[in-house]
């Protein structure tokens, strides 16, 4: 499997989790608000922080319904239409460049989703370090060729997608020349039920297509930060906010800025337990290793010259004998000394 580069860090097998902090909208169009979501992600250990690159005008038709979600958070179509919602979150090239020094000052990856043309000539002439492609645009492969052929990491989420749809997307980037991306699991609903996280579709992921892999998570709690990691997700994705209580379409399933830093912990903490594939004795095993483990023993005195039958030896702590394993050999062997009982046999005490 192949693993690239975003930034400073290596994103693949063997590498760290690369966790994203997704503030996505909930920057309320206020670069005030947004910068202090950079805060949040740094502070908490994110590598990146995502943001959302979007002209309402080119995504959305002004008649566009929102979602069953969407009305929920921002009131129905007769309140304020899709569009117009939209239209209020868009960030202008100066809030981009803005967060993006922000962000080389905080020492945070700064990340955006481009969901137009504009906004991914945007991204590229602004030297952005990864390109992270929503869910919605899974099947989108004309825009897909056009992400194939911006020369930088792709980042791939496959919420509400077929896996066929997948592949075609995949191969689409491929074809189009990128050599570097990643696939994400993720489940399009907000928030989403655990039992529809499916995460072992990362390892079809990683199977079929032999990528870094990794899981969007729209779900609320901690089982699914722990349960990616240790199932060997590369890279982690989770919506935050500064507050649920802010108005806005994505406040209500994000996590706030302590379930962030606790969030981020716990996946650190999940791949340092998950450790190495490679079974080993491991230092801190050693000295148990001898202690806790049994080696053949005298059950009696057997004097010298004698031979030794089953009933003579068995198997007791400490380890300092010979193994268990050549129990068999000990057996019709002959003692060459004296073995008091209850004595760890050693091999230069018989003939064997």
């Amino acid at each position: 499997m192949f693993e690239f580069e975003i930034g400073r860090h290596r994103v693949g097998q063997g590498n760290p989790v690369f966790f994203i902090a997704e503030a996505g909208v909930n920057h309320n169009g206020s670069l005030d608000l947004a910068k202090q979501l950079v805060d949040v992600a740094s502070d908490a250990g994110a590598d990146a922080v995502k943001f959302q690159s979007f002209h309402a005008d080119e995504i959305a038709t002004k008649m566009a319904p929102k979602s069953t979600y969407h009305q929920e958070t921002t009131g129905g179509d007769e309140v304020e239409s899709w569009f117009d919602m939209l239209k209020r979150q868009e960030m202008s090239k100066e809030m981009h460049e803005e967060l993006i020094s922000y962000c080389n000052k905080k020492k945070i990856i700064f990340a955006s989703t481009p969901y137009d043309l504009k906004s991914l000539h945007l991204l590229c002439e602004l030297d952005v370090s990864v390109i992270k492609i929503a869910s919605t645009d899974t099947n989108n492969l004309p825009f897909l060729r056009h992400v194939g052929t911006a020369g930088r990491p792709i980042i791939l989420s496959s919420a509400m997608a077929t896996m066929k749809e997948v592949s075609e997307a995949v191969e689409t980037i491929k074809h189009a020349g990128s050599k570097h991306f990643a696939v994400m699991q993720c489940t399009g609903n907000y928030p989403a039920d655990l039992q529809n996280s499916n995460l072992n579709v990362m390892h079809s992921y990683r199977e079929a297509f032999g990528c870094p892999v990794g899981y969007s998570d729209h779900t609320a709690g901690i089982v699914n930060p722990i349960a990616a990691t240790a199932m060997g997700a590369n890279i982690y994705e989770k919506h935050f906010t500064l507050s649920r209580d802010l108005a806005g379409p994505d406040h209500r399933m994000s996590i706030e800025p302590e379930e962030l830093r606790e969030t981020i912990a716990l996946v650190r903490q999940a791949q340092t337990v998950a450790g190495s594939a490679e079974k080993q004795v491991v230092q801190e095993e050693l000295e148990n290793r001898v202690k806790l483990r049994k080696s053949i023993v005298s059950r009696e005195h057997i004097k010298a010259g004698h031979s030794i039958n089953a009933e003579m030896i068995c198997l007791k702590r400490p380890a300092t004998g010979m193994l268990p394993r050549l129990f068999d050999t000990v057996v019709g062997s002959v003692a060459l000394v004296d073995i008091p009982a209850d004595t760890p046999i050693t091999q230069d005490m018989i003939d064997a």
